[in-house]
Parts: C-alpha cells; structure tokens; sequence
C-alpha cells in the first residue's frame, strides 16, 4: 500500500514539486517500504526520532527536520540534516549557525512564516523577518544556507481561506527573493501543503509538499 501511494504521488507532481514523506511516528520497516519505492525525501518532527532514523536507515536518505526546532537540540541534527523548515526566530538561526560554524559545513534552512489563523502555529511576521534579515548579524551568519520559505495552512475545510494562505506565503516569497536573495540561486523553495492540502499548495507554487498520512495511513 505504502509503494503504491508513493507512486501515485509522485506521479502526480510537477517538475517543480518535490515530495517529503512525514514519517514522524511510524517504524523503520514501513519507512523502508516508502524507501522501497524510490523515496528519499523523509520528514521528523521530534530531534531524537530524527537522529535514531538517521543512524538506522540508508544514508542516500535526505532528511527534512519540519516540526518546531528548539535552539539546545540544534547539535544532534547539524551534521547530516538535508533542511531545517522550521527557523522561526533569530535565536534559532543564530544557534544553527553556531552549530554549522563549529563542522564547518553550511546548514540548509527555511524560514518560517505565520500564515494560518491559528494560534497554535509557530513562524514570523513579515515585519520580523525583515528586521532579522537587515541586521548585521544575519550577514556575518557563515554558515546556513537559506532556501526559501516555509508556512502551514489553517486546518479547515474551506478551500478558499487554504488558497488565500497559501498565495500570501508565494507572496512572501517573492518579496524576500527579490529583496534580500536576488542573487542566491539556492533561495528557491517554498514549503507548504499536506496530506489534506497540498493539491491547492501546488497550484499557489509549492516546491515542497509534505505528505504524511496519504502515504503511510493514519497514526
């Protein structure tokens, strides 16, 4: 079941989407299965069931850290995490870049964006983002990578309020790429869209999806 709804999956993309299979929670031998299929793309949530799939698995594996990222468990992930999607704060950009400085090695991230109109969801406004990208700190920052954006959807079933969230995130985007990123090729991604959603995160430009329960069932 799990190889078929990769196939189907990927087969439905774009050239310009990428799937990441959230495999937060569920065990090494239904990853594999995903793995299986050609899968490569593996998102966690949690820093310690991260690092235990890391060291158990392929390592052709590129591991994606989505969930909320505290700055004292930055350490375990550095040397070998593909993204970080979920920078929401100048303390934690700061920490990455501390962690990648002591490896010498340039850590991909995202920054994340409060789209959703929900309490519950971490990320930046607008108005911080630009401050933490202006400051002299953020260019004396040698070693991460910035890559895009990230943002989550208001979990609801109107379609209309998804899409409106989604094209403010691509907006987002826009504006810090043309901004701050004009000459950073690798500034190209926009995560956001789920199990749920990412159909309409497609058609507002995502690069990335998220897809969890669709591949591996419910938890």
């Amino acid at each position: 079941m799990i190889k078929v709804q990769v196939a189907a999956i990927r087969s439905s993309l774009p050239a310009t989407t990428a799937l990441i299979a959230v495999s937060k929670t569920h065990p090494i031998e239904r990853i594999m299965e995903a793995y299986e299929a050609g899968q490569r793309d593996f998102g966690e949530n949690k820093v310690q069931d991260l690092v235990e799939k890391y060291e158990a698995l392929p390592k052709d594996i590129r591991w994606h850290m989505i969930g909320h990222l505290q700055s004292n468990k930055v350490k375990y992930i550095a040397p070998f995490v593909h993204l970080i999607h979920g920078v929401d704060s100048f303390k934690l950009l700061l920490e990455i870049n501390k962690q990648g400085q002591k490896i010498q090695r340039k850590i991909p991230c995202l920054l994340q964006f409060h789209i959703a109109q929900e309490e519950t969801k971490f990320g930046l406004s607008m108005d911080e983002a630009t401050a933490l990208l202006s400051s002299p700190d953020f260019n004396n920052m040698q070693h991460i990578l910035p890559c895009g954006v990230m943002g989550m959807a208001t979990f609801t079933e109107n379609t209309a309020q998804i899409r409106e969230e989604f094209q403010s995130l691509h907006a987002i985007y826009q504006q810090l790429k043309s901004r701050c990123f004009p000459s950073n090729p690798e500034f190209k991604e926009i995560s956001m869209g789920m199990s749920d959603d990412y159909p309409i995160a497609i058609e507002e430009g995502s690069t990335l999806i998220r897809v969890g329960s669709k591949i591996f069932g419910s938890r």
